[in-house]
C-alpha cells in the first residue's frame, strides 16, 4: 500500500491540477487590469493640476504603472488562463471612471481620490498577493510583485506633500464605498454592498475634458512662437539665422523645451477617450507623455541657471484649446505627423548651434530630446492606423493626415490666439530680454 499525503481525493482533470497556479493568474490578471485602468485615467488630471512640477510627477507615475502593467501581462502569459486579451472588468473600469470626477471639480481633491484611497487599495492587493502566493513556485512573480510594492510606496511618498491640508473627506468617501462593492480590488476583503441611495456620478454628469488647461500660477499666453523680438520669446526666424549668437539660440530653446508642456497637456487627454484601445498602444502613449514631460523639465530646470526668472515666462495654450476641439485620432496625427515630424530641421540646426558653446549639458539634453521624438514619430506611424480604426476612419493615413492639417488651421482661426498676455511687454520674458540676458549687445 503506497503512503499519500492527502486524505482528500484529488479533483478531477487539468483545472484541479493546475487550481494553485490559475489561482495566482487569476489575481495577476486583476493587477494587470488595475494598473491599465489607472493609467487610462490618472492622465486626466495631467491638464487639470496646474503646478508644473506635479503634472511631471503625474506623468512619471503614469509610465511607472504602464511598466507595471507590461510586466504583470509578460509573467502572466507565462501561466495559465491568463488569456490572450487586454479587456478590463466592467466592474474595475467603473470605479476609476468614477474617480476621474467632474471636469471642473477641484483637481487637488480628485488626486486625492487617486492615491489616497485607489491606490492604497492597489498596495493592499500587492502585499495580499505576496501573503497568498509561494514565495519558490511563484517566485518570478513574487520578485516583480516587491518591486511593485516599492514604488507604490515611494508614490504615496512623493504625492504627499502636493495633498497637504487638502479636505477631500467627502470625495473619498464616495470612492472608497464603490471599491468597498468589490471587496477591494483582488476582492481579498468582505464585500460591502452599494447602499441603494449611492450615486454613480459618472451616470450623472458623464466626463469632458475642460476647455482650456491649468498653468496654476504662471503667467499665460496665447503662444510663444513669433517674430517680434519686442513682443516674443523665441523669434522664428533667429533659430536658424547664422548670425545669431549661440547663447541667444540656447535659451530661446529652453523656452521652447519648456512649452512642451503643452505637448503634456493634450496627448494626456487621448487615454480616456480610448478605453478599448490595445494596451500596448497606451504603454506607448505612455512613454511618449513621460519623454515630453522630461523635455519640458529640461527647460523648466535649466532655464533659471541661466538667469531667467520662470514667473516672466507666459505659458502657451493655443495647442490645448485648438486640440481639445478635436477627436483623439487628430491629436495624435498632428503631434506625431506635424509638430514633431516636422521639427526635426529645425532643431538639427539648433543642436548644432549650441554645440559652439561646449555645453555639454545642454548637448545631452538636446540629444535626448532628438532620439525621443524620433521615437514618438515611430509611434505615429505605429498606432495612428490603429487609433484611426477605433474612431471609424477608413481614409489612407496619407489622405487622412493631410485633411487633419487643413481642418488644424481652421479650428485655429476659431479657437486659437483667445489667450491675452498675461504681462505687459516690460515683465515678460521676450526676444529683446534674451538678448541682453546672454550678453549680447
Amino acid at each position: 500500500m503506497s503512503a499519500t499525503t492527502s486524505t482528500r481525493p484529488a479533483p478531477a482533470g487539468g483545472a484541479g491540477r493546475m487550481a494553485a497556479v490559475n489561482e495566482m493568474t487569476r489575481l495577476l490578471r486583476l493587477l494587470f487590469e488595475v494598473e491599465r485602468e489607472f493609467l487610462r485615467t490618472v492622465t486626466t488630471l495631467v491638464y487639470r493640476v496646474g503646478e508644473p512640477e506635479l503634472k511631471y510627477l503625474l506623468c512619471q507615475h503614469a509610465w511607472e504603472s504602464a511598466g507595471h502593467a507590461r510586466f504583470l501581462r509578460e509573467r502572466g502569459r507565462e501561466l495559465t488562463t491568463f488569456g490572450t486579451n487586454d479587456n478590463v472588468h466592467d466592474s474595475i473600469r467603473r470605479v476609476f471612471v468614477e474617480a476621474v470626477g467632474k471636469a471642473a471639480a477641484d483637481p487637488f481633491v480628485l488626486t486625492a481620490g487617486f492615491y489616497e484611497v485607489l491606490k492604497p487599495a492597489l498596495l493592499e492587493a500587492y502585499r495580499h498577493y505576496l501573503k497568498v502566493t509561494d514565495p519558490l513556485a511563484d517566485w518570478p512573480s513574487k520578485k516583480l510583485v516587491e518591486e511593485f510594492v516599492a514604488d507604490e510606496e515611494r508614490h504615496a511618498h512623493e504625492i504627499a506633500p502636493y495633498l497637504a491640508g487638502i479636505d477631500a473627506r467627502e470625495w473619498k468617501l464616495h470612492l472608497t464605498q464603490a471599491l468597498d462593492d468589490l471587496g477591494g480590488w483582488l476582492g481579498q476583503e468582505t464585500r460591502l454592498p452599494l447602499s441603494p441611495t449611492y450615486v454613480w456620478q459618472q451616470e450623472k454628469t458623464p466626463y469632458t475634458h475642460p476647455p482650456t488647461c491649468s498653468r496654476g500660477k504662471y503667467p499665460l499666453c496665447s503662444g510663444v512662437f513669433g517674430f517680434d523680438p519686442k513682443e516674443d520669446p523665441i523669434v522664428r526666424p533667429w533659430l536658424v539665422d547664422p548670425k545669431t549668437d549661440a547663447r541667444v539660440i540656447r535659451l530661446m530653446v529652453y523656452v521652447w523645451l519648456m512649452m512642451e508642456m503643452d505637448a503634456i497637456d493634450y496627448l494626456a487627454t487621448v487615454f480616456i477617450e480610448t478605453p478599448h484601445a490595445p494596451f500596448d498602444l497606451h504603454h506607448d502613449l505612455a512613454r511618449h507623455l513621460w519623454d515630453e514631460s522630461r523635455h519640458s523639465q529640461f527647460g523648466f530646470r535649466q532655464l533659471p541657471k541661466l538667469g531667467v526668472d520662470l514667473m516672466t515666462v507666459e505659458h502657451s495654450l493655443d495647442l490645448y484649446n485648438i486640440l481639445v476641439q478635436m477627436p483623439p485620432h487628430e491629436r495624435y496625427a498632428m503631434m506625431t505627423m506635424e509638430f514633431e515630424a516636422g521639427s526635426f530641421s529645425t532643431k538639427a540646426t539648433v543642436m548644432d548651434r549650441v554645440r559652439e558653446l561646449n555645453d555639454f549639458e545642454a548637448d545631452t539634453l538636446l540629444a535626448f530630446d532628438r532620439n525621443d521624438e524620433q521615437n514618438h514619430v515611430r509611434y505615429g506611424h505605429r498606432w495612428l492606423p490603429e487609433m484611426m480604426a477605433l474612431f471609424g476612419e477608413t481614409r489612407p493615413v496619407e489622405d487622412f493626415v493631410k485633411a487633419t492639417q487643413e481642418k488644424f488651421k481652421v479650428f485655429a482661426a476659431i479657437y486659437g490666439g483667445k489667450v491675452p498676455h498675461s504681462l505687459p511687454r516690460d515683465r515678460r520674458l521676450t526676444a529683446e530680454k534674451i538678448l541682453r540676458l546672454a550678453g549680447v549687445t
